[in-house]
């Protein structure tokens, strides 16, 4: 029979108890560890590569993420193939040559435009692309009339109110360039059939002292914008004296302008960043795509796609604030302007030195938009 001993069974009840004891600790310890970091190691699965000269974004995506920050010409194929979001800006092509194969399921654009994304490629592929539509609006109205101001200069103009000032595209810019362009005293025509807002373009073209365009550039559907400023357009300027484009390279056809006798302000090139020597000798301003590089400009567009990386996502990230109206200054003076910029040395910069084209626009010093 088998002899009880009260000193054992103690000894068990203690080792089973400190079993216990140490069980739900641990178990405490890895259920704490997995909620609190488990967590961060599942965000920190996700990579976003984004283009090195996206200013403010620096720091504001690392608490969900791995980033990387390439130059235009790292991101390729191979490194954006295990990334999950792309940002960019208008030098990187965002088509099947760059995207397919990869993960990538979301595109932020920190610009006005989408002219660098192949949009039904990545709608089919089920990629959602966001750009940042306005950001830089005041900053290229203020580059339109500090173009026009000096081009008044030269010419010995000194009354907007004997000019009549046509806007073609009355969208985030244009409708800010004809706010302006009244409250300066031009007469201003408009013209924007999308919208069906203003006078037809013939009538603009013919009555216009000063033409400039604000539109995307569209190669298809019912109002397509390449070349919109043509041969026949500029044959129909008999009026016109100035031509601005701050829109898109295409949208003038710039072949066609050699033989137009009137001034040109252009920041915005067909080829670029290989420019026709023609036009760029003749202009009376020619800038290397910077008319949008304003400080508020740039902060407004990595605020619009880090709200939509939140809305995406479900994300909390903080977003940049800025102070500067969206809508432009509400009051406007042509010396204030021309005060806040000047496209001159520039211009002379870039006519001395166009293979210098993509080293300008990236080393642009960011400006301060006009505010009165």
């Amino acid at each position: 029979m088998p002899i009880f001993c009260p000193w054992i069974v103690l000894i068990m009840v203690l080792c089973w108890s400190l079993h216990i004891i140490v069980g739900c600790f641990f178990g405490v310890r890895f259920i704490f560890f997995w909620y609190f970091w488990g967590g961060i190691i599942h965000n920190k699965g996700m990579k976003i590569v984004v283009e090195e000269r996206i200013p403010y974004i620096r720091g504001v995506l690392e608490t969900v993420a791995d980033v990387v920050y390439l130059p235009v010409s790292d991101i390729t194929a191979e490194a954006v193939r295990d990334a999950d979001a792309l940002l960019v800006r208008t030098r990187t092509q965002c088509d099947e040559a760059l995207l397919a194969g990869s993960r990538v399921r979301f595109i932020g654009s920190a610009t006005i435009g989408t002219d660098h994304i192949d949009l039904a490629w990545c709608h089919d592929n089920g990629i959602t692309v966001c750009n940042a539509p306005g950001c830089n609006a005041p900053a290229v109205a203020q580059w339109v009339f500090s173009s026009i101001g000096q081009w008044m200069q030269c010419h010995d103009i000194n009354n907007p109110q004997d000019l009549t000032l046509g806007v073609i595209g009355m969208g985030h810019v244009g409708s800010i360039v004809a706010r302006w362009g009244r409250q300066l005293g031009f007469k201003v025509l408009v013209n924007d059939p999308p919208l069906g807002i203003g006078c037809t373009l013939d009538h603009l073209l013919e009555q216009s002292d000063i033409i400039t365009v604000h539109t995307p550039l569209t190669h298809g559907g019912q109002w397509p914008t390449w070349h919109l400023i043509g041969e026949l357009q500029l044959r129909q300027m008999k009026r016109c004296r100035l031509l601005l484009n701050a829109a898109r390279g295409g949208v003038v056809d710039e072949e066609a302008l050699g033989d137009w006798l009137g001034d040109l302000a252009i920041d915005c090139w067909e080829n670029e960043p290989s420019l026709n020597p023609v036009v760029l000798r003749r202009a009376l301003v020619a800038t290397p795509h910077i008319a949008g590089y304003s400080a508020e400009g740039k902060q407004r567009g990595t605020a619009m796609i880090i709200e939509a990386l939140n809305r995406y996502y479900g994300w909390q990230l903080p977003v940049p604030q800025i102070a500067a109206p969206a809508q432009g200054s509400d009051h406007v003076t042509l010396e204030g302007i021309m005060h806040s910029f000047d496209p001159q040395p520039l211009t002379t910069q870039l006519q001395s030195h166009p293979d210098q084209f993509e080293s300008l626009r990236n080393t642009y010093p960011l400006r301060h938009e006009y505010q009165q």
